[in-house]
């Protein structure tokens, strides 16, 4: 028995000063080439290692010196793409013994990195791996990075900026953070930035929230994002605060990768979160220019085409910040200086093209509700618009205004999926008051009720080109009305009253019935019928807008009723630019005229398909539709109450 238990110590004896001496002797490097082959076919790209060197123990601990990675293919040859002068990555063996895998510790020295995109567009640091991303993830007690400094550089995003990164402990907890700061340019404009973030280990803890605070400034645009997320990986759990501010909220587009119309500055506050695949900027509240903003804003990035989805409202919205939306600049331009364009600029109407790729690049659901609107020469109190953008269609379903107990209703598409956008569209305007109109449009005074309907099909990739070769029809009708005498005696040079207008005097014209049909072909808008019949005088407009040019041929003529001293029986023209037409008598003037009843019988056939319309915008019982049907009879058209008290 001694005997046999003397050999076995022999042989265990053995066993152990081989051991050592293959310790001793073994050189790690012998895997090297093994290594760098499973890790080059892992990531597509060469991969070398200078150093690599193994301690044994019950928590073994690698070591991988001068680790280079390389560019893929369609790189140049022997270019790099990241480099580490050390990892350095302890293992828990006992773990390992029970099929789990922990890291109680990973340092990382110096990783240094040269992302950038070829002439092809490709992205180097796009991996092709095939890898699914599922499997769980090893549990991490403590990362160390140490001097990481990544330079980022995209010709497409015109982007080229710096990525400092590190590790440290904070002052204040002891806890590990992880900070990154970036400087640079980003779309063109300087970018600077700070993300400070919990250690990398707690991002797979779900028993305590991780901890975020980012600023960034790039250009004009500000953003900071402080809080928490339960669960880092999914980023679900968040409790974040976001600030943004800027010039124009179109300048978050290389950030958010969703085109917003231009807008003028704005600073906006509300919470960030992530509910079922959409990303919310929930309960924002802020200014955009002079109108106040707040609602829900979402978006999920998932597929293709980002959907938007947006409820909005605003308490008090200035229309001049809205002027985006149609190509126009937004914002309050008033001090500013006029640039040499537009010294000379006389158009006026919008000529800046919708952006229509932009357009295409997502699509967009939106309700928006204003309670009271602000604009000068902009009679209207408020507004509602649902907007739908999907595929290149823009949709307005409906786009209302309200003025006073009245409303403009529009439904509108604009098909955006051709080189030429196509626009068909129709507006109802129900039951306006015209004091309302008038009382913010200068100095004329009235009141009575406005209402008709307006259709239009054009093509075109800006407001004036839309105008310009579009094909529509407009009607509108008004009764029951007073108009400033100034007003009316203007348009026949009745001086005498004019003055006494001019001085404050009272001086109302009651308005038995207004009609005008005008009809729009390839931009050019020719006058149907235009009469105004009152108690002073029968005012008829005949001429035409040409839309494609932006200039206006017209001639107002008045048949007074009444006597007046100083009364120059000449019709006025208006000719010239639109924006700065010209006013004045008519040199020659006009002979004979007919009162309403005249103009009324010429024209019946025309007037007799527009009761129709007329009621349904004012009513059956109308003196609008009533002196039509004085006419068919060939009675002479009677007085309202009001005429007769006069």
């Amino acid at each position: 028995m001694k005997t046999g238990l003397h050999r076995w110590h022999y042989v265990l004896g053995l066993f152990v000063i081989v051991l050592v001496a293959i310790a001793a002797l073994w050189n790690w490097n012998w895997l090297r080439p093994l290594v760098e082959r499973q890790a080059s076919a892992a990531l597509d790209r060469k991969v070398t290692i200078r150093n690599l060197d193994v301690s044994l123990s019950l928590t073994p601990v690698i070591v991988l010196d001068g680790i280079t990675i390389g560019n893929p293919a369609g790189f140049a040859e022997d270019s790099t793409m990241a480099t580490i002068d050390r990892v350095a990555v302890t293992i828990d063996g006992r773990a390992g013994l029970k099929g789990a895998l922990r890291f109680p510790e990973i340092v990382i020295d110096r990783p240094q990195g040269d992302l950038k995109a070829n002439p092809k567009g490709r992205r180097n640091w796009m991996l092709e791996t095939g890898s699914d991303g599922g499997g769980a993830l090893p549990q991490i007690d403590r990362l160390t990075i140490n001097d990481g400094n990544i330079r980022f550089i995209d010709p497409a995003m015109q982007a080229d900026f710096r990525l400092a990164i590190h590790t440290t402990d904070s002052k204040k907890s002891g806890e590990q953070q992880i900070v990154a700061t970036a400087s640079g340019t980003y779309a063109a404009q300087p970018i600077s930035a700070e993300f400070r973030g919990g250690a990398l280990l707690s991002i797979q803890s779900r028993t305590e929230p991780y901890p975020i605070r980012l600023s960034l400034k790039n250009g004009a645009t500000t953003l900071l994002l402080a809080g928490t997320v339960n669960d880092p990986i999914h980023f679900a759990g968040a409790n974040l605060k976001l600030d943004l501010a800027g010039k124009d909220l179109n300048d978050l587009y290389p950030l958010i990768g969703v085109p917003l119309a231009p807008t003028p500055p704005y600073k906006l506050s509300g919470r960030l979160n992530y509910i079922r695949t959409l990303i919310r900027f929930e309960d924002f509240t802020g200014t955009v220019g002079n109108t106040d903003l707040s609602g829900t804003f979402s978006v999920n990035p998932h597929e293709e085409q980002p959907k938007v989805f947006a409820a909005l409202t605003s308490k008090n919205v200035d229309l001049r910040d809205l002027g985006g939306f149609i190509g126009a600049k937004p914002g309050d331009e008033k001090n500013a200086p006029p640039s040499p364009v537009q010294k000379v600029r006389t158009k006026v109407l919008p000529d800046t093209p919708i952006n229509l790729p932009e357009i295409k690049v997502a699509n967009f659901d939106v309700r928006y509700h204003a309670d009271h609107i602000k604009g000068e020469s902009m009679p209207l109190d408020d507004m509602t618009v649902h907007l739908i953008i999907q595929d290149g269609r823009i949709i307005l379903t409906p786009l209302s205004f309200g003025i006073g107990k009245g409303q403009i209703l529009a439904n509108a598409e604009l098909d955006a999926r051709e080189k030429l956008m196509r626009t068909n569209g129709d507006i109802d305007f129900q039951k306006l008051d015209l004091h309302r109109i008038l009382s913010s449009t200068g100095p004329f005074e009235g009141k009575g009720t406005i209402a008709g309907k307006a259709n239009i099909k054009t093509t075109g990739n800006s407001v004036a080109a839309m105008a310009a070769n579009g094909d529509g029809d407009l009607k509108l009708f008004m009764e029951g009305g007073k108009l400033s005498a100034l007003l009316v005696n203007l348009a026949g040079l009745d001086l005498g009253s004019s003055v006494l207008s001019m001085l404050g005097i009272p001086n109302r014209t009651p308005i038995r019935c207004m009609i005008t049909d005008f009809g729009m072909t390839k931009g050019q808008v020719k006058t149907r019928l235009m009469l105004i019949d009152t108690t002073e005088a029968n005012i008829n407009g005949t001429g035409s807008i040409d839309l494609a040019r932006e200039q206006i041929d017209y001639k107002i003529t008045t048949d007074p009723k009444n006597f007046s001293i100083g009364s120059i029986q000449a019709p006025i023209l208006i000719r010239g630019a639109l924006g700065d037409p010209s006013i004045y008598p008519d040199p020659v003037t006009l002979g004979a005229r007919g009162g309403a009843a005249a103009v009324l019988g010429v024209l019946l056939t025309p007037l007799g398909a527009l009761i129709p319309t007329i009621q349904l915008g004012l009513g059956k019982d109308t003196d609008c539709a009533k002196i039509i049907a004085d006419v068919k009879t060939g009675a002479q058209p009677s007085l309202t109450a009001e005429e007769k008290k006069n």
